[in-house]
């Protein structure tokens, strides 16, 4: 059965296999039957973690983000590693980046973040009932981050002040006024 429209491929050449990501360019047939190219980024999928603490603060890292050549304020988040199930990858890389461990974790939604061109899939978790862990692990040896707690309405001004830049961690904070104000009209 075809989906509505579905472009068949044709060919398929893999251009690089990194560490992160696979690039590959499809030869389609269109559905009026003509031929085109769809470069692919292929990529493991990710998680990422909306971490509150008791006191109701977001737990954010600030990192240097080379694609963009400056820092950045994000939630807690990574990539799967094979065969890993996205909700230890979201433990994991809360432990990682924040050194915080969590009574409470629930799945809220996954999205991908650039269908036009990525296959990337976000698991998005919300933590709570944090708590500090003794030994927290280790982040990645090319993984510099540092912690920030903030509320919703300092994070809504990060947004403003363009330091909050990434659509994962815009969702997370719209998310949160979101459900602050369903809070405040009950």
């Amino acid at each position: 059965m075809m989906k509505k429209f579905e472009e068949k491929t044709l060919n398929t050449e893999t251009i690089y296999q990194g560490k992160i990501i696979d690039l590959q360019v499809d030869e389609v047939e269109l559905p009026n039957g003509k031929t085109s190219k769809r470069e692919l980024i292929k990529h493991p999928g990710a998680v990422a973690v909306i971490a509150l603490t008791p006191e109701g603060k977001l737990v954010m890292v600030e990192q240097y983000r080379k694609a963009l050549e400056k820092s950045i304020i994000e939630i807690p988040a990574g990539k799967l590693e094979p065969g890993e199930e996205p909700d230890k990858t979201a433990l994991r890389e809360l432990e990682e980046e924040t050194g915080y461990g969590c009574g409470n974790l629930e799945h809220l939604i996954s999205f991908y973040t650039s269908p036009g061109f990525a296959d990337e899939l976000v698991h998005l978790y919300v933590a709570s009932d944090l708590y500090s862990i003794q030994e927290s692990r280790e982040t990645d040896e090319d993984e510099f981050v540092e912690l920030i707690e903030v509320t919703v309405e300092e994070a809504l001004q990060l947004i403003k002040d363009k330091r909050i830049f990434d659509a994962k961690t815009a969702y997370a904070v719209q998310y949160l006024q979101m459900q602050k104000l369903m809070d405040k009209s009950e």
